[in-house]
């Protein structure tokens, strides 16, 4: 099982992170999820504010990175971290909109 945060770790374009308003949530059919697609766009904002992604090696690390360098309360906290841990069963490139899309089978909230 691949999860979003392996994704993030993994995906990159022209050897850079890729960039928050590029990835998307969409379940299997394709409709993208604005709530979670939301969610995911800031737990990266934060990422890429004050913390170096390629230091981390699993999803709690980077939620206690987040705990000491953000004042984010436990339940932003709690949010950040089941949407890292949300499995992605494809990835769909989209190049007309410039968008990746992250595919996921079922919604694990």
């Amino acid at each position: 099982m691949i999860t979003v945060f392996d994704v993030l770790k993994m995906v990159t374009i022209d050897h850079t992170p890729v960039d928050v308003q590029q990835l998307v949530m969409t379940d299997t059919a394709g409709k993208p999820n604005s709530i979670l697609t939301d969610l995911l766009n800031d737990v990266l904002g934060k990422i890429r504010i004050f913390i170096d992604l390629q230091e981390i090696t699993g999803i709690n690390q980077l939620v206690n990175e987040l705990k000491m360098f953000t004042p984010l309360p436990v339940d932003v906290l709690d949010e950040y971290e089941k949407i890292l841990a949300q499995p992605v069963s494809s990835i769909n490139f989209t190049p007309r909109k410039q968008q990746i899309e992250l595919v996921y089978d079922e919604y694990t909230y």
